[in-house]
């Protein structure tokens, strides 16, 4: 996270949304994993997509790269600017082992990805 972006918050409860970063005259809407969710817009372009975008995409799941390289279905546990946990998706069974991995904040593409 950089010092210069502007934290957005959805109307009502204030749960953190994003970020919104100043590009010259423009601004860029920033998502909880840290990627650029829009091109500079006008403040308000950023506020909207950052409220449309809302938090729900964190529930979906994802492809985590191993560290020898091999996919991991996985979920999202927790995100912060510190780090982002993941959980090894178990299908929501309750005796599972519960394996979780950290991976860095601002989220790597080529480490945790949209599950395809």
């Amino acid at each position: 996270m950089r010092e210069d972006w502007i934290e957005h918050r959805r109307a009502g409860d204030g749960e953190l949304l994003g970020w919104i970063e100043p590009e010259g005259e423009d601004f860029v809407a920033i998502d909880l994993l840290g990627h650029r969710r829009t091109d500079p817009v006008d403040w308000l372009t950023a506020e909207e997509t950052l409220d449309a975008l809302g938090i729900s995409y964190l529930a979906d799941l994802f492809d985590l790269r191993l560290d020898e390289g091999s996919w991991l279905r996985v979920r999202i546990a927790e995100v912060s600017v510190g780090g982002i946990r993941v959980k090894k998706d178990d299908f929501g069974a309750v005796g599972a082992p519960q394996l979780y991995y950290d991976v860095e904040f601002p989220v790597d593409p080529e480490r945790l990805r949209p599950a395809r």
